[in-house]
């Protein structure tokens, strides 16, 4: 299994950006597909999650109500819409495959892209 994600670049704060990941491999509608972010000096946190049906989703407080997280399984793509964007949204952003039960701990995730800058200015 193999993600690819893009989309990343610069953005002046309020903005908007939709970050894609593909993902090649048998599987990916059975996956739970989540989103994470890592900014410079900081550990690897969560920003969302979708199920393999697409029905329930989770947020962090810090993005909710501003990202935007769907799936398209016919093209094992999952996206992330991400409007309104603030400086602090600025980091690298990961997706990721899990084959477990809905979760927001980057460790029990089993397939990991190799992630895109995306970057907000002031």
């Amino acid at each position: 299994v193999q993600l690819q994600a893009s989309g990343g670049g610069w953005v002046q704060a309020g903005g908007s950006l939709r970050l894609s990941c593909t993902v090649s491999g048998r599987g990916f509608s059975r996956y739970g597909m989540g989103w994470f972010r890592q900014a410079p000096g900081m550990e690897r946190e969560f920003v969302t999650v979708i199920s393999w049906s697409g029905l329930t989703t989770w947020y962090a407080d810090s993005v909710k109500g501003r990202f935007t997280i769907s799936r398209d399984n016919a093209k094992t793509t999952v996206y992330l819409q991400m409007n309104s964007l603030k400086p602090e949204d600025t980091a690298v952003y990961y997706c990721a495959a899990d084959t477990g039960p809905l979760r927001r701990d980057a460790e029990s995730y089993n397939y990991w892209g190799q992630g895109t800058l995306v970057t907000v200015s002031s």
